[in-house]
């Protein structure tokens, strides 16, 4: 790029109503707010900002540019780090809902062959949006104006209000990644010093004892001093609210060894024999301290990391929303505008292969609509004039005009994102079983520590009070629960490791704890019994009509339809082998279904397909297969009648086949004492066949998305534990709400999202291998507690000095430091085991 080009894209002056004399014809035009081209002769909004005027496709961007200009002038391009004018950039790109800008071709070019290069692996972050406030999902009483941690039990604060999609990263997540980084690089160093000695190095001919202690303070220093201060405001908060946790005892371990240490250094001579190490040098423990912040920020982050995921949910859902509509004006004349502009009662036109943009009714056409994100249902829904619409359906064929009803947060999508993310907000966290451990160790602890230092300074050798101070010290760097911020993430992480092998996805760490408790399962039917796709599975010829003869007249009918059984029927033909011929003079009936001419060994037979309502107008008589209709409609599949020239040919049915491997994944799930309930979109009818020849213990039919949501409250009300699995859009807020998500990797990707865990081959064995993962897990992360205080229980009061009246021993600080480090060494080895667990 020459510099010409660069002054050009960065320091543009023009962006009136017409470009300046001289300037450049190609010059693009943008609303600096969200990136789209703005025609200055449409009348768009203006507004006039340091001496140049900027142009907005709305009023609501012009609003978001006017309360904060300064945000919305440059911005960064993601290639090479050049700053771009946004509002004359000639290249641009929303990649994931997000803006990006470039200053040339070449740059915008590589960015889309491969994004993530250029991203870091995830979207760059978006700024929250004012006066966002923020709450504990533990505490929902707690509510603060900015993010931070929850001063009741430290856990990261979320924002309310329903999720835009275009959040950025957890904040806190970005906070520790950092502290965990700078924490792990100098306590490396730290370690090797301190432990050499200890293997049987010797660091004596490279750098002198003393020089080696104040090398030490250097790099324990940032640690302790910087990377730790969220650990100290957390423990701090825990002692003001009067609710001791892991903190307190992080807080209190942290900050006694690093105390400790730097009086050690900068007053070695007030230290008796007895707390010398080999050469009369008084040990030091900032490796201890840096340690303890190192492996604590590492379960953080851990745990952080498995929490962020929920926002993709809600970005999921938000695309399936257009982010335009096209608008009829009153002339007539049509215009595409952003999905904000659209009001209540205008008219809008969907054309073939649109997503519906709002909730609204059909005024003119008619078409299929695949409402499968609302219903769950794979079969196509006809639309006809009065017909209700939802916003983020597909429609497929023919083009609507239709009246916007339901805009912004009132259509039925939004309210599914509420209901996603109220839910999703909801969840305990997974630290839930260490905090109620900490809740009663904590106090005892702190105890032991005052009751050691009081003993010692009164009881205790000349001089007393080190003897005090050395003691209480130890029982606090000894208790100090750095195993405990690793007990849960290092099982859930080899847990998550096993499961995938096994084609068992987690992506949320507690749905594992959550399931092992779990006593119910809601199924959803589409996608998870059935396999979501329906298919031909009988034909049944009338007298004087072979089935492929009546396979040909139906599949040659329903070629050229947008009736939504109409693929299942052509496929199945062709399946079959059967030749499809052509057919002419085609007409659809609106709810009854299709009729033509078809060419066969007679040619220009006339034939019709549909129920027996059309049946019924043309007078033909469907008496003799009657019983066999109603035979296919108890097993739950869709009968449709064939008649050839006036007379009846037959019938076909469509279904939704049930998976092969339901059945028996059923039973497995019954034996394990789960009660199985379905909860599907589908008609009562229909799901009642299939739940009584799989053996499900109760039906719930036509329910749409907040219903199912509704009855997982319902069954937790009674106090059983949910399992939700689950694979469509409307299934979302169900899988959220529920105590665990399960769902179907075959399924949408926002019941992916939302689910905490996802079955890769959308097999219901997958729930078996889950809840044996879930089980094992959680008493490996029970044992891992164990670990993480066995040592303190056992060191704590040697620590203290209960052995020394008997035997003269006392525990010094490195020994505790050493028991501390042994804790986290048992906790990682037990975690590991869940790697040969047999699933």
């Amino acid at each position: 790029m020459t510099h010409s080009e660069h002054d050009h894209h960065t320091h543009g002056s023009y962006g009136g109503c017409c470009a300046p004399k001289g300037a450049a014809s190609d010059t693009v035009l943008r609303d600096p707010v969200c990136g789209m081209t703005v025609d200055p002769a449409a009348g768009k909004p203006t507004f006039e900002h340091g001496g140049r005027l900027y142009h907005f496709c709305s009023e609501r961007c012009r609003s978001k540019f006017q309360a904060e200009p300064e945000s919305h002038l440059t911005a960064t391009d993601p290639v090479c780090g050049m700053s771009v004018d946004r509002a004359t950039a000639k290249h641009f790109v929303r990649h994931e809902g997000q803006g990006f800008y470039f200053c040339s071709a070449g740059c915008k070019a590589k960015f889309e062959a491969a994004p993530q290069t250029y991203l870091g692996g995830r979207p760059a972050p978006a700024p929250v949006p004012k006066g966002t406030q923020y709450t504990c999902p533990m505490h929902p009483q707690i509510i603060r104006d900015k993010p931070g941690s929850c001063p009741i039990c430290g856990m990261a604060l979320e924002p309310t209000g329903v999720p835009t999609g275009d959040e950025g990263p957890n904040p806190e997540l970005v906070d520790f990644t950092r502290r965990l980084w700078v924490s792990a690089v100098l306590s490396l160093p730290l370690l090797i010093i301190a432990m050499a000695p200890m293997v049987g190095l010797s660091l004596e001919g490279l750098v002198e004892d003393r020089a080696k202690v104040w090398i030490e303070l250097v790099l324990a220093s940032p640690v302790v001093l910087w990377a730790a201060f969220p650990f100290f405001h957390r423990g701090w908060d825990s002692i003001l609210n009067r609710s001791p946790n892991m903190w307190t005892l992080i807080s209190l371990g942290v900050g006694a060894a690093y105390l400790y240490s730097v009086a050690a250094t900068l007053f070695p001579d007030i230290f008796p024999h007895q707390f010398r190490g080999h050469g009369g040098a008084v040990p030091v423990y900032f490796e201890a301290a840096a340690v303890i912040v190192a492996l604590v920020f590492l379960g953080q982050v851990l745990e952080l990391r498995a929490r962020e995921k929920t926002g993709s949910a809600i970005r999921a859902l938000l695309d399936l929303a257009p982010k335009t509509a096209r608008r009829i004006a009153e002339d007539g004349s049509e215009s595409d505008v952003p999905l904000d502009e659209v009001k209540t009662g205008e008219r809008l036109r969907v054309r073939p292969g649109d997503a519906v943009p709002v909730d609204g009714t059909v005024l003119e056409g008619r078409s299929s609509i695949d409402e499968s994100m609302i219903t769950g249902e794979p079969l196509p829904v006809e639309k006809a004039e009065g017909d209700a619409l939802t916003g983020g359906t597909l429609n497929k064929n023919g083009s609507l005009i239709m009246r916007a009803e339901r805009i912004g947060a009132e259509t039925t999508l939004s309210r599914i994102v509420e209901l996603v993310a109220k839910a999703q907000r909801s969840r305990a966290p997974i630290q839930g079983l260490a905090d109620r451990v900490s809740f009663y160790f904590v106090p005892a602890v702190v105890m032991v520590a005052i009751a050691a230092f009081i003993a010692w300074a009164v009881f205790g050798p000349q001089p007393s009070l080190i003897f005090a101070i050395v003691s209480a010290v130890s029982v606090l760097i000894i208790a100090c629960p750095c195993a405990l911020g690793l007990a849960t993430p290092m099982s859930i992480m080899t847990a998550t490791g096993r499961g995938a092998h096994a084609g068992v996805l987690i992506k949320e760490a507690a749905a594992l704890e959550r399931f092992a408790a779990v006593d119910t399962l809601i199924v959803d039917k589409t996608g998870t019994l059935t396999e979501g796709r329906p298919k031909l599975t009988d034909v049944v010829a009338a007298s004087g009509f072979s089935e492929d003869e009546l396979l040909v007249y139906a599949a040659t009918l329903e070629k050229g339809s947008e009736h939504p059984l109409a693929e299942a029927i052509v496929d199945g033909a062709a399946q079959r082998g059967v030749k499809i011929a052509e057919a002419g003079s085609f007409e659809a009936v609106t709810g009854k279904g299709v009729s033509g001419t078809v060419s066969g060994k007679v040619s220009g037979k006339r034939v019709a397909l549909g129920n027996a309502v059309m049946m019924a107008d043309l007078a033909i008589d469907v008496s003799a297969i009657l019983a066999s209709v109603e035979a296919l409609q108890g097993d739950g599949k869709t009968a449709m009648f064939v008649a050839v020239d006036g007379k009846l040919a037959g019938i076909v049915a469509v279904a939704d086949p049930v998976k092969a491997t339901t059945a028996e994944a059923i039973k497995a799930l019954h034996d394990s004492g789960l009660r199985i309930i379905m909860a599907t979109g589908d008609n009562e009818r229909t799901a009642k066949a299939i739940a009584g020849r799989l053996g499900i213990d109760e039906v719930r039919a036509g329910l749409l998305p907040e219903q199912k949501a509704a009855l997982v409250d319902e069954l937790r009300g009674r106090g059983a534990g949910v399992a939700m699995a689950g694979d469509g859009v409307n299934d979302a807020p169900a899988l959220a709400a529920a105590d665990v998500g399960i769902a179907m990797g075959t399924g949408a990707d926002v019941a992916v999202e939302s689910a905490g865990i996802t079955l890769v081959k959308g097999d219901l064995n997958g729930i078996v291998r889950a809840r044996t993962l879930a089980q094992a897990t959680i008493g490996n992360i029970r044992q891992n507690l164990f670990f993480a205080f066995l040592y303190n229980v056992l060191g704590v009061p040697v620590a203290a000095g209960v052995l020394y009246p008997l035997t003269g021993t006392l525990l010094s600080p490195m020994l505790a430091a050493a028991a501390m480090s042994l804790s986290s060494v048992s906790v990682i080895a037990n975690a590991l085991r869940l790697r040969t667990l047999k699933l």
